[in-house]
């Protein structure tokens, strides 16, 4: 048991290892990778807080939004519908003579929140209901699979609906409700491979020896399904993002103070039906949002070809 045991951690540290080679072979995927950092590292600035003197009151302001104020000023109503590279404003300003450029860059924030907060609550059940099913089997597989069937039935963005009617609006809100809706398909995948880990060699001779149910999970189970868990939120992370911009766009989402991809494209709406020439502002927060997606989905298949077994022995 404790050769095993010991043999585990290397084991699992090779296949991460030989995967960072492959994707490092991989230029498409190391650019993605590159501008997923970006974004991440923009998000995090704008959550260092800073004392900005020349707001009332001398109020704390993030990094992010005292540096683009630094360099654009202030927004103002007499710089309204400035087009794009015009000054200081390299995608113009909106109706109310705010940068679209800053907007877009205070989306990002928005995101990487939405993003963790729906991980942190869509990873630990479907894991953990995934594993649960998996192991044991019999009648806690069929109620878990009865669950997990019964909200793969109702339409995703319908089920998100309704929750948002329920629960209001605000990010916090749409974080609970992404998250209880989207750990189905990660609980489906870690279920099914639980069940193969189960017959493995090692779970045998661990139970041989008389270790535990828990202690077989946790020691051998969880870290053997660890690399569906990062590739599952990795190109899940995506369908959160675009999800925040449906719900904002149809005014069920976060609250229209909070800025996001989402709140830009429904505001945009309403400039561009009343004067179709102002389109920087719709241009800026979809094309914010779509490079995002783009690189997180390329970056997730390569993630994807580099840990899966099967397609690395292909």
């Amino acid at each position: 048991m404790s050769t095993e045991t010991r043999n585990d951690v290397p084991a699992a540290r090779s296949l991460y290892a030989e995967a960072w080679r492959t994707l490092r072979r991989r230029r498409v995927a190391m650019i993605c990778l590159g501008v997923i950092a970006a974004y991440v590292f923009i998000g995090l600035l704008d959550m260092v807080p800073v004392k900005r003197e020349s707001a009332p009151g001398g109020r704390m302001v993030s990094l992010a939004e005292w540096a683009m104020h630094a360099v654009i000023g202030p927004a103002d109503r007499d710089r309204s519908y400035v087009p794009p590279l015009t000054g200081r404003h390299l995608l113009g300003t909106d109706i109310m003579g705010r940068d679209v450029l800053f907007k877009a860059v205070r989306g990002v924030r928005t995101a990487l929140i939405l993003g963790g907060l729906t991980a942190l609550i869509a990873i630990p059940l479907g894991l953990f209901f995934g594993v649960l099913a998996g192991y044991f089997g019999r009648w806690v597989d069929d109620l878990i699979v009865y669950v997990y069937s019964t909200l793969a039935c109702i339409p995703g963005i319908l089920l998100l609906i309704a929750l948002m009617l329920v629960m209001g609006k605000g990010l916090v809100q749409l974080c609970i409700a992404m998250g209880v809706t989207s750990w189905v398909g990660l609980c489906r995948l870690v279920r099914g491979e639980t069940m193969k880990l189960r017959e493995a060699d090692y779970v045998l001779a661990a139970r041989a020896v008389g270790a535990s149910a828990p202690r077989i999970i946790v020691r051998h189970i969880v870290p053997n399904v660890l690399h569906i868990v990062v590739i599952t939120f990795t190109l899940g992370f995506s369908g959160i993002v675009m999800s925040e911009a449906v719900l904002s766009y149809i005014g069920i989402g976060v609250e229209a103070t909070t800025v996001s991809w989402g709140t830009m494209i429904a505001e945009a709406r309403m400039e561009v039906s009343r004067e179709p020439s102002v389109w920087w502002h719709l241009a800026g927060g979809a094309g914010a949002l779509f490079v995002l997606v783009l690189a997180l989905n390329v970056f997730g298949d390569a993630l994807r070809d580099a840990l899966d077994p099967k397609l690395r022995t292909q």
